[in-house]
């Protein structure tokens, strides 16, 4: 009988034979999701001017120390200073500039009065003359309302670092900073191989003995969502022909995995294992966890090769315990996992290798999670990967789990 192998030694085994990616540069406007490959820092001080966080009027803070509605003060009114345009001059005691968010503040103003402190009609003013003065109903401290040079980050400042998974708003930021060009790691291409003459693709009618192949579909997915390219070749029937022309094909694409569904476990159809023998080697075959025993792990073509199970929900739980962290790895970015305790609503058996059990949780009064299973645990049942909040793991060698118990869970979302 072929020994199994721990899920944590497998895992270690991969990751110790993963490399990370080589770096590009990519515009600004392809890197959302995208990896840092270098630590960012500030080249240039944001906002690089003071500026008007409100539309209002320019002023110096001491004219105006004494205003209120019972004693407004007078100011007089002596430029405009639009968003985008250099102030005219200074502004001097008992001067106002009208003046629009984002606009630079003149010099000799020290803060902003809003519009609705005074008694301007902002709502006409784009299209009214410049006032000749301004009435001033509250007093306001320097710096009241104006973004100061620096404000954002200073010039130096370190404000992202290697390894971020880049979002919309690390973009914007980029794109303040003036980068139009973004160091980021190239995205693992990843040769999605599905095996089986029972397989019809999606738009294809079911006949006797046919499923659709889903699973190319849901690794795709997976895979895109660890931040790789996901490449979906044609599906091959049980010949070892086939199987060979579309490993070939994939060798060909010369990705960073090949991952394939189905074809390894010890069936006489199971063809996989012979064309890996011919074409690269098999590291590891067979792993202590439910769903998803019989995994292979190795190269073929010099690349790295996955062997998943063809059962749906095996083929996801292995690619998130042991695909996903080495695609996270290959991009230089940390396992994003999120776990916690649960604790179960029912009693759980289990067959003494680590399992993961598709669950429902809730949280009680107290913050406390729950765990209930989705129903059935098959691994052929997808919809219990569905209805799953999370993962719940049963231990190695753990054969009963009585309700109430605390274990592991694997978050799929947030509770």
């Amino acid at each position: 009988m072929v020994e199994l192998t721990s899920v944590d030694i497998a895992l270690s085994h991969i990751l110790k034979h993963t490399r990370e990616t080589g770096d590009e540069m990519v515009s600004i406007s392809r890197s959302l999701g995208r990896v840092l490959a270098k630590d960012i820092y500030a080249s240039e001080d944001l906002p690089p001017f003071p500026n008007s966080s409100m539309d209002g009027y320019a002023v110096r803070a001491a004219d105006i120390a004494q205003a209120s509605p019972n004693n407004p003060i007078k100011l007089k009114v002596v430029m405009d200073i639009p968003a985008g345009h250099a102030p005219e001059r200074p502004i001097k005691s008992g001067e106002a500039a009208r003046i629009m968010t984002g606009a630079p503040m003149p010099e000799g103003a020290d803060a902003v009065v809003p519009v609705e402190d005074t008694d301007s009609d902002w709502q006409k003013q784009i299209l009214t003359p410049l006032p000749e003065q301004v009435t001033i109903y509250r007093a306001v401290d320097a710096g009241a309302y104006v973004r100061q040079i620096g404000e954002n980050v200073k010039k130096g400042d370190f404000v992202l670092p290697k390894g971020r998974k880049l979002k919309p708003q690390d973009i914007g930021m980029l794109a303040s900073l003036g980068i139009a060009k973004v160091p980021v790691k190239r995205q693992p291409k990843v040769a999605i191989i599905s095996t089986g003459d029972e397989l019809v693709d999606v738009d294809e009618p079911l006949s006797a003995g046919k499923i659709r192949n889903s699973n190319s579909y849901a690794l795709a997915g997976m895979v895109t969502e660890a931040g790789g390219e996901a490449i979906v070749l044609p599906k091959a029937t049980d010949t070892l022909d086939a199987v060979r022309k579309v490993f070939q094909q994939a060798i060909a694409i010369k990705p960073d995995i090949v991952l394939s569904s189905a074809g390894v476990s010890v069936g006489a159809a199971d063809l996989i294992r012979t064309v890996i023998d011919e074409l690269g080697k098999v590291d590891m075959w067979r792993v202590n966890l439910r769903p998803g025993k019989p995994l292979a792990y190795g190269q073929v073509g010099g690349h790295m090769f996955f062997g998943l199970p063809g059962n749906p929900v095996s083929a996801m739980v292995t690619f998130d315990v042991f695909v996903r962290p080495t695609l996270l790895k290959i991009q230089g970015r940390e396992d994003n996992a999120v776990y916690a305790i649960a604790y179960t609503e029912e009693a759980i058996t289990s067959d003494g290798r680590r399992s993961y059990l598709r669950v429902k949780l809730r949280r009680d009064e107290q913050g406390k999670l729950w765990a209930t299973t989705t129903g059935t645990q098959s691994s052929g049942a997808l919809m219990s990967m569905v209805l799953a909040d999370g993962l719940l793991i049963v231990p190695e060698d753990v054969k009963y789990v009585a309700e109430g118990s605390p274990l592991q869970v694997r978050l799929l979302r947030m509770v």
